[in-house]
């Protein structure tokens, strides 16, 4: 095989409003989600249908619904039937990674247009029964329908909520949100600072939909005739959080109340701890409204070549200059973007400073808050002066907007390559996410013109 050097570009791109869990987008199934998507991508980028080449989804919570859902929404999306289509699960960085694979694809010789991007319906992900089939309760589904009111007291059945199992880190045993206090814990970071991040994403999200900003990227969500969903729900949901800050100091703290107590916190998590301990008067800090929403949406970008863009006559967003994927400690998923960042600069040639936008996923106010510790402390990289700027996130981010799981790191490419463009002076742009597992994943890109 002889690799292709290629000039890889973001040539278009949509994605749906997102809804909030068990709202607007619930009935909605995650396989009619992407054809949405992928759908609204060709069309609003004038793309031929036959002129693609494969599709790369990322879906995290995936079920047998729909086996290979790049497969199925391609099929629905009347594709032609030779192309190629492969589903990535690397979980919140799944369509960075989805992103990553068209371009590697198309280094490797196999393609020149690929749509690239994610889905997640949280709304629709399943409660599961575990065991194995060799267990009398769970021979056949007949006898599962019979013995039902047996499952629960089966020795060998487990019956599980597959949200929560997912959200839970299988090796360390860490909930998501755990980790975000164990961060917050690590890296000093306050309740009060994380409530004003949340706030100011939120004021953002929303002068970013009363701006007009979203509607070069964002479709509503339509069926029979009728929009079941225009914008994005959540921000809407939570708008007097913008002008009533003092709601944030009404929501309980996760880890810190008469039930679970922050000196109990400290006795179970000793080991992320990175050797602090439980000092009088330690309080938590991590909330429901300094945390990110749980979500349904789905995104697309085409990625091809500047070559083949140039000759379909597609509109160049942005090249491809690099991405980087870095592993950290599970327990301390949230900061693993400023570990990834630091490769995907260097593989693309570019400078932490010399970036003019960033867009930076947030899980939790705490995890941001601590990347930019981190980031400074053991890089240089200043991305508080990012987000005082208006560099970083300017249109607000996932705690306003919600987290898709599958989905966003195709919204944050969205969100990066439309404000590059909008911004004359901008030349290089940035993404970054974390994962649980402790996976983080950045990608670079830049202006041709």
């Amino acid at each position: 095989m002889i690799a292709k050097s290629e000039t890889i570009v973001i040539a278009g791109g949509a994605r749906t409003a997102i809804g909030h869990i068990s709202r607007s987008l619930s009935a909605v199934k995650p396989e009619d989600l992407m054809v949405d998507a992928i759908n609204a991508t060709l069309s609003r980028a004038k793309l031929a249908k036959d002129k693609v080449d494969g599709v790369i989804v990322g879906w995290v919570g995936q079920t047998f619904s729909a086996p290979n859902i790049a497969r199925v929404a391609a099929l629905r999306a009347d594709l032609p039937l030779s192309v190629q289509a492969v589903t990535v699960q690397n979980n919140c960085v799944s369509s960075i990674e989805s992103i990553a694979s068209a371009c590697r694809f198309i280094m490797a010789g196999e393609g020149e247009v690929y749509l690239a991007g994610g889905v997640e319906v949280m709304s629709r992900l399943p409660y599961s029964i575990d065991g194995s089939r060799s267990a009398k309760p769970l021979r056949s589904l007949t006898v599962v329908k019979e013995k039902w009111a047996d499952l629960l007291t089966a020795p060998d059945v487990q019956i599980s909520d597959a949200m929560e199992q997912g959200l839970t880190d299988p090796v360390k045993k860490i909930n998501m949100a755990v980790t975000a206090e164990v961060c917050a814990q690590i890296y000093g970071v306050g309740r009060a600072e994380q409530d004003e991040y949340a706030r100011e994403s939120f004021r953002r999200t929303l002068a970013g939909w009363k701006s007009g900003f979203f509607a070069a990227s964002v479709v509503p969500v339509v069926r029979d005739g009728a929009t079941i969903l225009e914008k994005d729900e959540y921000p809407f949901l939570r708008e007097d959080l913008v002008d009533k800050p003092q709601m944030f100091a009404k929501a309980p703290a996760a880890f810190d109340n008469s039930a679970y107590t922050m000196k109990q916190f400290y006795a179970d998590n000793a080991a992320h701890l990175e050797g602090k301990t439980w000092q009088e008067g330690v309080k938590g800090t991590v909330t429901l409204f300094n945390s990110c929403g749980r979500s349904d949406g789905a995104a697309a970008v085409i990625v091809t070549t500047a070559r083949k863009a140039k000759e379909l006559g597609l509109e160049v967003l942005a090249e491809i200059k690099g991405w980087g994927f870095e592993g950290n400690n599970p327990a301390h998923m949230g900061v693993s973007p400023a570990l990834a960042a630091p490769t995907a600069l260097n593989r693309a040639g570019v400078k932490f400073e010399d970036l003019d936008q960033i867009e930076l996923h947030e899980p939790f106010a705490a995890t941001v808050l601590s990347i930019f510790k981190l980031g400074k402390d053991k890089f240089g990289h200043d991305w508080e002066a990012k987000n005082k700027s208006g560099a970083m996130n300017p249109n607000g981010g996932s705690l306003a907007v919600g987290h898709p799981l599958g989905a966003t790191g195709a919204r944050l490419m969205l969100n990066l390559v439309h404000a590059l463009k909008n911004n004359p002076k901008g030349r290089h742009g940035m993404l970054a996410a974390c994962a649980g597992g402790g996976m983080g994943g950045a990608m670079v890109v830049s202006k041709t013109s």
